[in-house]
């Protein structure tokens, strides 16, 4: 076996030829570096990322006389085809995520798109097997991987605003992924500059001091007159460094947030459009339309329909893919219009669709972008899925439905809005219905994972946009068409009611807890009462054969697939903290008094050893809160956790939220001790330790906490909550942040501190007073004398 240096230099062999070889060797060498040592070498894996990406942003050749940025590229033309072929398959879009390199891909697709997108499509370059490479194929390979690594097919209501406070079509963008480029580019320059400069230190004071160590000339830094400061970086990349792109990119958002408008007749977009509808229209006429969706060839894994016999080529317009793209919303509407009026049938509606597709794969994206956008705006008839127009899905809709609802059930969720088995008509939004008919003629082989990636994940947001039971119909006409993805539809189906039901959210929440914490829920009976990660993480998708029915899911995965699509993700602040607290309760009356709540005296005789101590009910308490912490800040990161501080914990505490009456004094303070973790731990996960990004919202979230603190210990304010609770509370929220972030007090104002001071001296606390004013620093040191 190799070694794995050996392997290494194999690995560098390789792509060098890819980069400087033989034509007829370059293709060959791209596709090896793209195989079994990108997908499975896991030894090799992450050196073998990176030469790829490097593969997609070729040197200019030092004998190249082209004319233009950008165009060296079309020149290597089999080479970055072979590259993108190789890294446009599901499995190796998840390496390249897992490593961390989706900025630098994006980054590098970019030109690849802006070149080939801006030629005609006559010019075609040969492989080293004699195929035809096209440049529409080279073109929508690229631009399709681009917009997945952007993951643009989020339907039009998630832009709208969320109870993060911006919106969530913002957080990932193209911008966004060329920033982070950016950002790490900028980083790598700092951190070589630094490297060097210190070396170059390193070596004057050797040589300066008689010490020298003989190193040649070349590898001594004191001798590098080609040390460059990070000033002389390159230049960033920026979106409108790709003007088509942008305009693309503008022309999409648009397209979310209205209808179309400023269709001209007459104009160069104008005039495409009837290009692209004379072709269609013509091909539905004739009678000549494939069947399959995606023209898939021996050379890609999507490209354009051959279509070079005669008249059939003839009627294609060649033009630049850009152009094309430009029309294509427009083309959509008119045909949609044309369906919606009884002027074009559905069935020529999906072959018309299909057929621009076929010509230009990359068009399914603006597709997709239209039908995702319209189908949020409630403007179109509903489609009746009879079998006869549209596709019917009455041959299996009332078992996926009932699965749906015993996946939900199996995993702790009871909806009872979830009606099944009734008697109206499948029907759907129009655009919805055009969208789900399209994608099921697509193909279910290797070639069109590109294809069904982008429209999979659009179809499923939309249905989950759209009125119930929207999803169960959509589920039942794939999971007819593929029956091996049975159990991974009918579990996409079940993801999708979460965001139409927060009772739905909140129930999955409470089974988060139950299966972490080894609770016994009498919803939840199958779950294990164990507890811990395996049963909050365990089981990935249900199984319907399994021999007890329907195998529940882990509660923690459906919530890591759920929360991105929440629409209000406010209420999860109060949820959460509800569910901290009825666990410290729990566990104080239960564990720690020996008496198990619903049960009778009989069967509540247990020995003292069986009783929970206060050192393992604490445990527990961090356990619940490291939990409700860790969901609050996935869900919604700083920002719930400011609403956190700034309004849930105030208002619980003013109103005394779910405060039992003559609870028991050690109860009260596992509760106040389980909301201080809770509270700290938000904190510490959101904005950190030492001084960073979010040091002025910190200091101005925590000075402020910290003053409401003050104001309730001097009685000025009410507080509805029991004494021993707001106690707890103080003590242990304080202790905390001395002990762990003694940072987060030197940003807290001084007079706050003074007045947190005096009352813990007034409670007896003249330790936790003095180490408070401690780590204020040199301006509390008048303040720590005098209480001294």
């Amino acid at each position: 076996m190799l070694s794995l240096q050996l392997l290494l230099q194999e690995l560098e062999k390789i792509y060098h030829i890819a980069i400087n070889g033989p034509e007829e060797e370059r293709s060959a060498a791209a596709s090896i570096l793209c195989g079994a040592s990108l997908i499975r070498g896991w030894n090799v894996q992450e050196h073998t990322v990176r030469l790829v990406v490097k593969l997609l942003s070729p040197p200019v050749p030092a004998d190249y006389h082209g004319h233009g940025p950008g165009n060296h590229l079309v020149a290597s033309a089999p080479m970055l085809h072979a590259v993108l072929k190789g890294i446009t398959t599901v499995d190796t879009v998840h390496v390249l995520s897992l490593h961390g390199m989706v900025p630098e891909v994006a980054a590098a697709l970019m030109p690849i798109c802006e070149v080939f997108g801006s030629i005609l499509p006559t010019g075609i370059q040969s492989s080293t097997k004699g195929e035809e490479v096209l440049v529409y194929t080279i073109f929508s390979n690229a631009f399709i991987l681009l917009l997945r690594l952007w993951k643009f097919y989020g339907c039009a209501h998630e832009h709208s605003l969320s109870g993060k406070g911006a919106p969530v079509g913002s957080e990932l963008t193209l911008e966004y992924l060329l920033l982070l480029y950016n950002m790490r580019v900028a980083s790598s320059v700092n951190m070589d500059f630094n490297r060097n400069m210190k070396d170059k230190e390193y070596f004057q004071a050797n040589n300066m001091s008689g010490s020298g160590i003989g190193l040649p000339e070349s590898s001594n830094p004191s001798k590098d007159h080609t040390l460059k400061s990070p000033l002389s970086a390159p230049q960033q990349v920026l979106i409108d460094s790709f003007p088509n792109l942008k305009v693309w990119y503008c022309q999409h958002q648009a397209c979310i947030a209205s209808t179309l408008s400023g269709f001209v007749r007459g104009n160069p977009v104008h005039q495409i459009a009837d290009r692209l509808l004379n072709m269609m229209y013509w091909k539905m006429n004739k009678g000549v339309s494939t069947s399959s969706a995606a023209g898939t060839s021996a050379n890609g894994s999507i490209s354009s329909s051959s279509g070079s016999a005669g008249e059939d080529a003839s009627r294609r317009p060649m033009l630049p893919a850009w152009e094309i793209l430009g029309a294509v919303p427009f083309v959509v509407d008119a045909m949609l219009t044309a369906c919606a009026h009884g002027r074009l049938s559905p069935r020529d509606l999906t072959t018309g669709l299909r057929d621009l597709v076929e010509f230009l794969p990359a068009s399914v994206a603006t597709i997709v972008s239209y039908f995702s956008a319209e189908v949020t705006r409630g403007i179109w008839k509903p489609a009746s899925m009879n079998g006869t127009d549209w596709p019917s899905p009455a041959a299996n809709l009332l078992s996926v439905e009932a699965e749906v609802k015993e996946t939900l059930a199996a995993t702790g969720i009871d909806v009872p809005s979830l009606v099944t088995g009734g008697n109206t008509a499948a029907t759907l939004p129009l655009p919805l219905a055009a969208l789900v008919s399209l994608t099921i003629t697509f193909k279910m082989d290797k070639n069109s994972e590109s294809l069904n990636g982008i429209a999979g994940l659009a179809l499923e947001t939309a249905a989950a946009g759209s009125p119930w039971p929207s999803t169960p119909i959509v589920a039942a006409l794939w999971a007819q068409k593929v029956r091996r993805w049975h159990d991974f539809i009918i579990f996409a189906s079940a993801r999708t009611v979460f965001r139409q039901d927060k009772y739905a959210v909140s129930q999955l929440l409470r089974s988060c807890f139950a299966a972490a914490l080894g609770s016994i829920n009498t919803i939840m009976p199958r779950l294990t009462v164990h507890g811990g990660v395996g049963a909050l993480l365990g089981r990935c998708y249900p199984s319907h054969s399994s021999p007890g029915g329907t195998s529940p899911v882990a509660p923690g995965l459906v919530y890591l697939r759920i929360y991105r699509g929440m629409y209000d993700i406010r209420f999860v602040t109060e949820e959460i903290l509800t569910l901290v607290v009825e666990t410290a309760r729990d566990l104080a009356a239960t564990g720690m008094n020996g008496e198990y709540s619903g049960q009778s005296i009989k069967n509540v005789q247990r020995l003292k050893s069986h009783q929970l101590s206060l050192a393992n009910a604490l445990a527990r308490v961090k356990q619940a809160s490291s939990l409700g912490a860790s969901l609050l800040c996935i869900t919604g990161g700083s920002g719930l956790v400011q609403m956190l501080y700034q309004e849930t914990l105030p208002t619980w505490f003013l109103s005394g939220n779910g405060t039992k009456p003559k609870t028991a004094g050690s109860a009260s303070a596992l509760e106040g001790y389980a909301i201080a973790h809770f509270s700290f731990l938000c904190g510490v996960c959101s904005w950190g330790v030492n001084a960073s990004s979010f040091s002025k919202r910190r200091a101005q979230v925590v000075g402020i906490h910290m003053d409401f603190m003050a104001r309730a210990m001097e009685g000025k304010i009410s507080l509805g909550c029991e004494h021993t609770t707001w106690r707890a509370y103080v003590l242990g929220f304080l202790a905390m942040i001395v002990s762990c972030v003694p940072n987060w007090i030197s940003e807290v104002n001084i007079e706050t501190l003074k007045r947190l001071a005096t009352e813990l001296r007034w409670w007896h606390e003249p330790e936790l007073s003095i180490a408070l004013l401690e780590r204020g620093g040199l301006r509390a040191m008048s303040a720590a004398a005098d209480l001294v």
